[in-house]
């Protein structure tokens, strides 16, 4: 009887680009909060979203963690971290 073993982790690195991007949604969301409100001063939820979604895959991607799911590594990885970056930026300034 054999066992199955689990495939050997391959090394992986701080991705310093995503870890800055959600060390900062971090800070800003924290001292201004006000940022992801709308003109008339209500919470804009939709870009709330964004910024949460863009510093949650910052942080996974950022410490080097790279999930085996496929549909996990495509919502918590570099590239989704700019992508929901860029439309964050597009909601609030597009």
């Amino acid at each position: 009887m054999t066992r199955k073993t689990e495939p050997a982790a391959s090394a992986t690195h701080l991705a310093w680009l995503p870890l800055l991007c959600g060390l900062g949604l971090m800070l800003v969301i924290t001292v201004y909060p006000g940022w992801l409100a709308d003109a008339q001063g209500k919470a804009d939820h939709s870009a709330a979203t964004l910024a949460c979604l863009a510093m949650a895959a910052g942080f996974v991607r950022g410490v080097g963690f790279v999930p085996q799911n496929k549909i996990a590594r495509a919502l918590l990885g570099g590239w989704a971290c700019a992508i929901y970056g860029g439309l964050l930026l597009l909601r609030l300034y597009g």
